[in-house]
């Protein structure tokens, strides 16, 4: 993958990154109950699902698995190093802030059980006639 999309991708993980923290204000969620935070966590999940289906299906079968890892290691790694400059440096939490913000932590391992998944089954199967159904 080119550089102008590696950065395009951090770029876009960086604001959703700032997005995600502004709508936490002002206790990044902690003010809401767990009961309603599951299920922010449950229907984001199925955004993403849907999401990895939108942005896969529409990438040529050669260069799914590849967009699919690209995807996750954004949409993971930056958000879990910013999440650990946030709530474990800032906020005070260290090393215990995966515990207190689970529901931010969650979401460091979904994509990659989403994005790869839905690569590997969006891939043509050998011997299967394009268009046939069974």
């Amino acid at each position: 993958m080119p550089l102008a999309k590696h950065l395009t991708l951090l770029a876009q993980c960086l604001v959703a990154w700032a997005v995600f923290w502004l709508i936490g204000w002002p206790d990044y969620y902690l003010q809401y109950s767990t009961v309603a935070l599951g299920v922010a966590c449950t229907v984001l999940s199925v955004a993403f699902s849907l999401l990895a289906v939108w942005l896969l299906v529409n990438t040529r079968p050669a260069h799914r698995m590849s967009r699919a890892l690209w995807l996750s290691f954004y949409f993971t790694v930056p958000f879990a190093v910013l999440d650990t400059l946030y709530c474990g440096v800032h906020l005070g939490y260290g090393g215990d802030y995966p515990r207190v913000f689970w529901y931010l932590t969650v979401f460091y391992v979904t994509p990659w059980l989403t994005f790869l998944p839905t690569a590997w089954l969006l891939q043509p199967r050998r011997g299967a006639q394009p268009g046939a159904t069974t």
